[in-house]
């Protein structure tokens, strides 16, 4: 009886799933919740786009940046062009020369303080680099973790609207109820579009954001290395 029903409806539908025609045919409700999902995920794929080419500039970057670093001699010199850069590592090395010059300019100069002080403000440079660089990863986080549940009220609130249809036709047959839960499941299915790529990318990224600010405080640490050392010898 079943099969007999399915085949019949499918006799009389299209040929094969339209997304078009399911957002066209779906509820009101429905049909925001999917343009909401649609746009969501859209702005999901943009993070990911100019994340991936960001990082990828970045870490080009900081290559010859800390390549050019070690083998310079006058470090003023070096940094004067980086003065107002965006560069994190060109961040780190502003601060730490700055502090340097503040905690050597006195009369009275405390080692063990400078190099604490120093520690400290590179620390802390480096920590707001990687959060400045992993600020809009949040959205990945929250599209990844919010879309679904979106997506499930949108195939709640279709399959309802659904059964109310059933309820008004006094029909019940498959061929009545298959079209409304069909554009219903399609709420669930791009949520799921959006969540999917967002979950992936922020665990992805995440992962490269920890990464790269844990090159930079090496970075830091081995210059705290030579600024240690020419206190020692002063």
């Amino acid at each position: 009886m079943i099969v007999s029903m399915l085949a019949a409806s499918f006799a009389t539908g299209p040929a094969r799933l339209n997304p078009i025609d399911l957002f066209r045919n779906a509820d009101i409700v429905v049909q925001v919740i999917m343009a909401g999902l649609f746009l969501a995920s859209l702005w999901v794929w943009t993070i990911i786009i100019s994340f991936s080419l960001r990082i990828a500039g970045l870490r080009r970057r900081s290559d010859a940046y800390e390549r050019d670093f070690w083998q310079a001699r006058d470090l003023d010199a070096f940094q004067a062009p980086f003065a107002k850069s965006e560069l994190p590592a060109a961040r780190v090395i502003g601060a730490a020369m700055a502090e340097w010059r503040r905690s050597t300019g006195g009369k009275a100069l405390d080692p063990l303080g400078t190099r604490e002080r120093l520690a400290t403000v590179m620390a802390t440079v480096v920590e707001q680099e990687g959060e400045r660089l992993g600020e809009r990863l949040n959205f990945l986080a929250t599209v990844g973790s919010v879309a679904p549940f979106v997506g499930l009220f949108g195939t709640v609130w279709g399959i309802m609207s659904a059964f109310f249809q059933i309820g008004q036709e006094q029909n019940s047959s498959l061929a009545v109820v298959a079209p409304g839960i069909a554009e219903a499941l399609a709420a669930t299915a791009v949520g799921l579009f959006a969540a999917i790529p967002a979950v992936i990318a922020y665990n992805r990224f995440g992962h490269r954001v920890n990464a790269f600010e844990a090159r930079l405080q090496r970075f830091a640490d081995r210059f705290l290395v030579s600024l240690s050392r020419e206190l020692e010898q002063g």
